[in-house]
This record gives structure tokens, C-alpha cells and sequence, in this order.
């Protein structure tokens, strides 16, 4: 009895470890191959992963939504890189390194978790750049998007994986003939597949959802906060924006919390009809920062509403996502706030 119960409890075993291992060693090799181009390190940010922090080494977190992560861009093509880079380059009496932790689609509901996820990296200052994935203002539908805590791994472990993701685009492409449709209601057909790109979507689908399993099965172990924005009416903000003011807010106290600094930078306006939008949230957002931290020097907002014009192609394929000579003008207006911030930090 004891040996069939050894027996047992070894292949129970095996047979979780080695798909657990198959697909860890799959998920590796994936982040490598996509890091540079759309994705993120196993760690769950963009760019390469950093090593301990230097003596005497000042580090920049940008937080966003898909501006600040890049979309459309090469890691080393989106602000925080490029923002590094002319840091570097500008006169200074110490190293600074400037990390992204922007993902796409999130807003300023996803900073406090971001912030407390990453402490570990040891940040000195907190850019937070977004408002454009909070420009609705709908109370209602307020957006709680926080990617990386939708993964039960992430939230045990630190590991973000990639594999799901990658696999579904891949089998969307050859359904369809572009891995966007996997994102768009209708999922139309672009093209007819044949019988053995239908056969690959669908192991690749099988695929994903296996690890999907798997990760509801490891999300028993850790279960997520539940989303919601709390008291977003004593911000003193004007309808409909105090619950983008409340998550700023939440944020920024976080940070000052932590002995960080903070900058917190408007984005380029968007085009008519958003335009008029995006000040107005703007504009409650940096009046509540006057009334809250006007005699706090770790706090300073810098508004690039006008740096860059998003009709222009030179420097917006989408007339909201930038290009990497965009990316390059917002770094560069970021360089003398960023090096006024670490002047104070001194």
C-alpha cells in the first residue's frame, strides 16, 4: 500500500512539474525573442532587467499606460529610455537610471499597485505619466486596469509570463492575417487559412489555455484585491474627474510614503474633441496638487501639453501614440525637470 501511494504521489508530481517546466523554459526563451520589439523582461518591465543598485545611482520610475510603455516602438525607442540617454549625456554629478513600468491600457488606478509592487527595484523618484486611459471620466466605468495583477504568477512569485499572450496573437494571425484581430470585436477574416494553419492556431490556442489553467489553479493560492476607488469626492475635484484625481492622489501620498519624489507630467494634448477634455482633467488634477503640496518640494507638476503636435505623422502614427522621434522631443523636455528633481534629492 505504502509503495502504491509513493507511486502515486511521484507521478502526480512529474506530471505537474514537467509541463510546469516545459512552459517556463517556452516563457524564457519568449521574453527574449520579444523583449526589444513589444514585450516586457520576466520581470514585468519593459527594457532589460537592471542590476543591483549602484552607490551614488539615481533611479526614475515612469509609470503610465501605452505612451509612456512605448506602443509602436522599440523598448529603447520609448520615452524612459530615451529620457536615460539624454540624461547621460547632460553634465551631472551621478548615474541615473530611469525604468519603465508602463504597461498599455492602464491608468492612474493601476500606480499604487505598481508603485508597492516595485519597491524593490529602489526608485528615488516616481514620474507619472497618464491621463489619457482616464480621459472619460465616467464614474461608472472608472478604469481599474492593473495587467500584471491578473496573473496569479505575477502576484506569488514576481514572474510575469508572456507565453499566453504571445501564443494567442500567433494563432490570431493565422486565422485572420493580423494578430490585432484577437483585440477587435468583430475579429473579422482577412484571409481564408488552410487546413494546416488552422491546425497550428488551434495547438497554439490549446497552448495558451492551458496556461491559463494552470494559473487559475495557482490562483487559489493568491487572490487579487478587490478594485474599487474610495472617497474620490474629498479630493475637491470637479465631476467627472475625482476618481483619476483620487488614484493620482493615492499615488503620489504612496510615494511620499516611501521617502520618493514625485513628478507628475501631463501629456501632450490630444486632438480635437478630446483636447478640451484632456485640459479640463488636467487642470483639476494640477489644482489639486496646489492645494495638497504647494509647500512639499518632493512634489512638482510639469505640463507638456503643447511639446508635441499629434496631427503631425513626423511624430504620431496614430494621432496619439508617439514615434520614436516623438518619444525623443517629450525626453527631451523631461531632462531639466528630472535633474531639478535630483538637485533636491541631494
Amino acid at each position: 500500500m505504502r509503495r502504491r501511494l509513493l507511486f502515486a504521489l511521484i507521478a502526480v508530481t512529474l506530471a505537474t512539474l514537467v509541463p510546469l517546466c516545459a512552459l517556463l523554459a517556452v516563457d524564457v526563451y519568449l521574453h527574449g525573442k520579444f523583449q526589444k520589439s513589444a514585450g516586457y523582461n520576466v520581470w514585468g518591465y519593459r527594457g532589460p532587467s537592471v542590476a543591483k543598485k549602484r552607490p551614488g545611482e539615481y533611479r526614475v520610475a515612469v509609470l503610465g499606460g501605452s505612451t509612456a510603455y512605448g506602443y509602436g516602438a522599440n523598448w529603447d525607442e520609448a520615452i524612459p529610455a530615451l529620457l536615460e540617454r539624454d540624461l547621460a549625456q547632460a553634465p551631472g554629478p551621478q548615474p541615473i537610471r530611469v525604468l519603465n513600468l508602463g504597461y498599455n491600457n492602464e491608468g492612474a488606478y493601476s500606480f499604487i499597485f505598481t508603485l508597492g509592487d516595485y519597491l524593490w527595484l529602489d526608485y528615488d523618484l516616481v514620474l507619472l505619466y497618464e491621463g489619457y486611459n482616464d480621459m472619460m471620466g465616467d464614474p461608472r466605468r472608472p478604469n481599474l486596469q492593473v495587467f500584471r495583477h491578473e496573473s496569479p504568477v505575477y502576484r506569488l512569485t514576481g514572474y510575469l509570463p508572456i507565453f499566453q499572450i504571445v501564443f494567442k496573437e500567433k494563432a490570431a494571425a493565422m486565422l485572420t492575417g493580423d494578430s490585432a484581430s484577437l483585440y477587435r470585436a468583430d475579429n473579422r477574416t482577412v484571409f481564408r487559412p488552410g487546413v494546416a494553419a488552422r491546425g497550428a492556431a488551434e495547438a497554439l490556442t490549446m497552448a495558451a489555455d492551458v496556461g491559463k489553467s494552470l494559473e487559475r489553479q495557482l490562483g487559489r493560492v493568491t487572490v487579487a484585491p478587490s478594485k474599487q476607488i474610495t472617497d474620490a469626492a474629498a479630493t475637491g475635484c470637479e465631476y467627472p474627474w475625482q476618481d483619476y484625481c483620487r488614484s493620482m492622489l493615492v499615488a503620489v501620498d504612496f510615494a511620499l510614503q516611501h521617502g520618493k519624489q514625485v513628478l507628475v507630467v501631463a501629456q501632450p494634448h490630444p486632438l480635437a474633441p478630446l483636447r478640451d477634455r484632456h485640459i479640463e482633467q488636467q487642470t483639476q488634477l494640477a489644482g489639486l496638487l496646489r492645494r495638497r503640496f504647494a509647500s512639499e518640494p518632493r512634489v512638482q507638476y510639469v505640463d507638456l501639453g503643447d511639446t508635441v503636435d499629434l496631427s503631425d505623422p513626423r511624430h504620431s502614427f496614430d494621432r496619439m501614440h508617439l514615434t520614436a522621434p516623438g518619444n525623443a522631443i517629450v525626453a527631451a523636455a523631461l531632462v531639466d525637470p528630472v535633474k531639478a528633481m535630483v538637485s533636491r534629492r541631494r
